[in-house]
């Protein structure tokens, strides 16, 4: 064995120790826990897009890979637009490409059997279209987005076939494993919550009335598959509802389908809750590991290894996971979209290279708007069948310079020096970064400073030139006559023409998050988009009594629904949110405002400027005539998030 090829075997020791479940050895403790974007046909086929996203996970070093929510009854159970269809005439052959994919690249294929249950005919996130005439859950029920049918006993039983049927079929494809979704409010959730259900016939009353449609659907899986093939089920610790069941319900049903289980997935919540969901999938507001504990009181009593989620990211807290005995594997979500080469880098040692998923929720956002996904950090997610293709090398070396270290930049300084280029990087602060400094700055984005962090250390090993505190003017293009320019310059703070402005109780938002310090006691912030509201969550944290104005409908009105269900719930409970509201004049006792026609004061000992940014053309015209070939990246070519500078500064080197 070559020295040094595996340092992470000697730091994360159990976390790189092999397993085995059922019939199948795995090489490392880490599963590539259920995702399912929506690159599905509309009859409910993998595209080979889909196809490439497992694969890169298994390349990444996962055990274990694991597709999300296939449905084994279409006509009762599709919750979504687009799903993986596992009764649709067709499937086998995506079913049979994905797993190759998965097993040429070195991990075990793992499925995920579901149901939607009441879902597959109500309203649910992301399941608008195309979705059952009929929701059929375990009883009759008036939900606010329709009415819900009580499953015939018939039914239950021909479901209960449908899961035979998609097991077998899943093996006979190829898949090493399969997963049997009993959380997240789905079908098998529904039906043990008393909450839910309320039938008086064997499938409802005792806990274990209402558990006999799993036990069911198990030993139906377990038909399906054969004696050594593993089976996973996905659990709830607690359903974290007053209603539901709890962690001593939860481990009770966990006993009870131990004979026919051989690993237990432990999750909580409910996916379809808005006020769950940031739980289910921990938002930045929640600890990193916060419902490992579920998995690690289960634990205690079942003997089957028991595998914990909760928006894992750190291979050493994963260790640390293992090596206290609260879980037997971990298993990772979003964290493999920002860096599905985690497990590897971690095997390697090399964990300060790995890119930190900033659970800012683009991912699930981007599903539902394109049917697509990304990730905010990682530039070539979604993208990896094109990225299969080998990338023509430069015709010549070029002598390429980049205004601006903001996290544009440096993406296109790293991958422009990767691809062979003679690369300076020119920031006109002290420190690469940009607006990542002040975006990192509240308690809850430890993440995004961890992401600065990982881009500077990879300029600095790139072999790119770095000149800080040093402004790139039209003169200094001039002077230093590049073959390209990439301006990454960013954006000004805008500033409104608000009688008041140059008060000295005025403060702009970036010098705001910078130095908390200055504010005061009392702090107003003028807009309540997504600068302002993070601040008013930060601000309140450091003691500050604080007032959002915003004239829109809505504080955080752009930001994308997943997130802001994390967001809102913390904005609302530590500010006063005026909304249809309008700024009249700043004065030194605070702000005045106006709403409906009247008129009245906000007290404030210090006001924010949180109005947005504007690009500054001008400048970036001035410097992009000086040179014959020139690219405008980042807020200086239109004001955006930090998922749009990165994806510009890879794709914009990647053409040179």
């Amino acid at each position: 064995m070559g020295a040094g090829c595996c340092k992470g075997r000697e730091k994360y020791p159990h976390l790189f120790e092999p397993i085995r479940i059922g019939n199948i050895r795995l090489k490392n403790r880490i599963i590539a826990a259920p995702t399912s974007p929506s690159m599905i046909t509309t009859e409910g086929h993998f595209t080979p897009e889909m196809i490439a996203y497992l694969e890169e996970k298994a390349k990444g070093g996962a055990s274990v890979v694991t597709y999300g929510e296939a449905i084994v009854h279409s006509a009762t159970g599709k919750s979504h637009n687009k799903q993986l269809q596992l009764d649709s005439f067709g499937v086998r052959q995506g079913l049979a490409q994905a797993v190759k994919a998965i097993h040429h690249a070195g991990a075990y294929a793992n499925i995920q059997l579901s149901h939607g249950g009441m879902y597959g005919g109500l309203i649910s996130v992301g399941g608008d279209q195309d979705r059952p005439d009929t929701a059929y859950g375990p009883s009759r029920l008036h939900m606010p987005d329709g009415e819900v049918e009580e499953m015939s006993r018939e039914m239950i039983l021909e479901i209960i076939g449908s899961y035979k049927k998609a097991a077998r079929l899943c093996r006979d494809c190829g898949f090493d494993m399969v997963q049997v979704h009993a959380a997240h409010g789905w079908l098998f959730s529904q039906f043990l919550s008393p909450m839910l259900n309320k039938r008086t016939d064997e499938f409802g009353g005792s806990l274990e009335n209402r558990a006999r449609f799993l036990l069911m659907a198990l030993d139906a899986v377990r038909e399906g598959v054969g004696a050594a093939f593993p089976i996973e089920i996905r659990i709830s610790g607690d359903d974290l509802t007053e209603n539901g069941l709890n962690l001593d319900e939860c481990i009770k049903v966990a006993r009870m389908v131990e004979s026919k289980v051989d690993l237990y997935n432990v999750s909580c919540g409910n996916h379809e809750d808005p006020k769950l969901f940031c739980r289910t999938h921990p938002s930045a507001f929640f600890p990193r590991g916060v419902n490992v504990y579920l998995a690690a009181e289960m634990k205690k009593y079942v003997k089957k290894p028991v595998a914990c989620v909760g928006s894992l990211n750190d291979p050493a807290q994963m260790e640390q996971i293992l090596l206290d005995g609260q879980a037997d594997l971990v298993e990772i979500g979003r964290a493999l979209l920002a860096d599905p080469y985690l497990p590897e880098k971690a095997f390697r040692g090399e964990t300060d290279d790995i890119t930190p998923c900033l659970r800012c929720y683009e991912c699930f956002g981007e599903t539902v708007k394109s049917e697509t996904v990304k990730c905010t950090v990682n530039p070539t997610m979604g993208q990896q069948l094109s990225e299969r293709y080998t990338k023509e090398a430069p015709a010549y070396r070029k002598k390429i310079l980049i205004a601006g270290g903001g996290p544009a930049g440096m993406e296109a300084a790293i991958t422009a020096a990767f691809r062979g280029h003679e690369v300076t990087l020119v920031e006109k602060s002290g420190k690469l970064g940009g607006n990542l400094h002040p975006a990192g700055m509240p308690y809850f984005k430890e993440d995004i400073r961890k992401f600065c962090q990982v881009l500077t250390k990879r300029v600095e090993r790139s072999g790119v030139k770095v000149l800080l505190d040093t402004e790139v003017t039209p003169e200094y293009v001039k002077a230093f006559a590049p073959d390209v320019l990439i301006a990454a310059i960013g954006s000004r703070e805008f500033r409104p023409p608000i009688k008041g402005m140059e008060l000295p109780n005025v403060i702009m938002a970036i010098d705001a998050e910078l130095h908390p310090e200055k504010l005061g006691r009392k702090v107003a912030i003028m807009g309540g988009g997504l600068v302002g509201s993070e601040a008013a969550v930060s601000f309140a944290r450091e003691g500050k009594e604080v007032a959002i104005i915003e004239m829109k409908d809505a504080i955080a009105e752009e930001v994308n629904s997943f997130y802001r269900g994390g967001l809102m719930p913390e904005v609302e409970k530590v500010a006063a949110c005026y909304v249809h509201t309008r700024v009249r004049e700043i004065t030194p006792e605070g702000v005045l405002c106006e709403r409906g026609g009247e008129e009245f004061m906000i007290e404030a000992d210090m006001v924010v400027c949180a109005l947005g940014f504007r690009a500054p053309y001008d400048k970036v015209d001035e410097l992009c005539s000086i040179v014959d070939e020139s690219y405008i990246i980042g807020d200086c070519s239109k004001v955006g998030q930090i998922c749009q500078a990165v994806e510009q500064g890879y794709y914009t080197a990647m053409r040179l």
